[in-house]
């Protein structure tokens, strides 16, 4: 062969090598995939995650899955579930005796005392026996028929509010952590965990994911959205906040590494009598739904934090509700009034 034909030949051996190490790099690069559910926290789950194959995907999202569903049944206030000590069970037997409850239970409800300190009490977890008034007349309202107007009677009653705004003082809210028991003190408390509950879920969720080696996705669980990592090609994972009248996001952030976008509105579980809208954010100090904003979107490193402080500034004045965001270092907030007038935090993403 001449020279000229084996320089032709090598040519031909390097570029097969070129393709073939493209071919192999390109079946092993990390895919996209979405998972979605509807069975946990009552909402839509939508996780988006990377991972080098399908199998792989399957494992890690099952996984996720498992653990929200989990921490679903265990938060849950209405249902109880065999073999399982949750807060159905604690509001059922609480008042009477110490309730036993395995570690992640008595670290939400160590969570919940935490954050009624950080809220000014916006966000109380003990204030049950009023948002159960609430819900049960949300629950009358979606029963009722679409052609019928519904009327005040189907509001909670003020003496009713009243009466039961005796009964959610924190302090009777008695916690042993030696022995990881559940007590009230007040033998009417009731809990509803509603507040924190799917965003501390979803940050163990997160964290769990993490720890299994999962290094790039991003859940969104109902509003609750949590980066893990960043995408293949180095760029970070967006979330929005919706406007409360639309389909549209009025504002897009990029989210850092564990980063967590939270928001709570008006907009997401209401029904309305005489065109007032009757929402499930209650402002306890009122025991009506906060008219303050239409939405609170939260930008912090935790999750759980980030669903304490929507819900509790959303049932604050503004001014107050920035004195209590200044208790979370590196937090932001994005309040969104009538009109969609937005009022950023300082820190809040330009």
């Amino acid at each position: 062969m001449t020279r000229r034909g084996w320089m032709a030949l090598g040519l031909c051996a390097a570029l097969a090598a070129v393709v073939g190490f493209s071919f192999w790099q390109d079946r092993t690069a990390p895919k996209a995939y979405t998972a979605t559910w509807w069975d946990v926290f009552d909402t839509v789950t939508v996780v988006t995650g990377y991972a080098s194959s399908e199998e792989e995907w399957q494992q890690q999202s099952q996984a996720i899955h498992d653990d929200l569903l989990h921490y679903h049944q265990l938060f849950d206030i209405y249902n109880t579930y065999d073999a399982l000590t949750n807060m159905a069970t604690v509001n059922a037997k609480a008042g009477q005796e110490p309730v036993t409850v395995d570690a992640d239970l008595f670290a939400l409800l160590q969570f919940g005392k935490q954050a009624y300190d950080l809220t000014d009490g916006a966000c109380n977890i003990a204030a049950g026996t009023v948002l159960s008034l609430w819900h049960d007349a949300r629950t009358a309202a979606e029963a009722a028929s679409p052609e019928t107007a519904l009327t005040a009677d189907i509001l909670p009653a003020g003496d009713a509010l009243q009466q039961a705004a005796e009964h959610m003082d924190m302090d009777d809210l008695v916690l042993d952590e030696g022995a990881c028991t559940v007590q009230f003190a007040d033998p009417d408390l009731q809990l509803d965990v509603g507040g924190i509950a799917k965003g501390w879920a979803v940050e163990q969720a997160a964290q769990k994911a993490e720890a299994r080696g999962l290094t790039s996705a991003i859940l969104n669980v109902g509003g609750n959205v949590r980066a893990i990592g960043k995408k293949p090609d180095g760029s970070r994972w967006t979330a929005g906040v919706q406007d409360p009248d639309g389909e549209e996001y009025l504002a897009q952030v990029s989210l850092e590494p564990g980063q967590s976008l939270v928001v709570s509105g008006d907009y997401q579980r209401y029904f309305t009598v005489d065109g007032v809208r009757y929402h499930h954010l209650i402002d306890l100090s009122a025991l009506q739904p906060a008219r303050y904003c239409r939405s609170v979107a939260i930008l912090c490193t935790d999750s759980g934090i980030g669903d304490a402080l929507s819900t509790g500034l959303f049932c604050l004045p503004q001014a107050q509700g920035q004195t209590v965001l200044a208790k979370v270092e590196g937090a932001s907030a994005l309040w969104v009034l009538e009109g969609d007038v937005l009022l950023p935090s300082d820190g809040w993403p330009q």
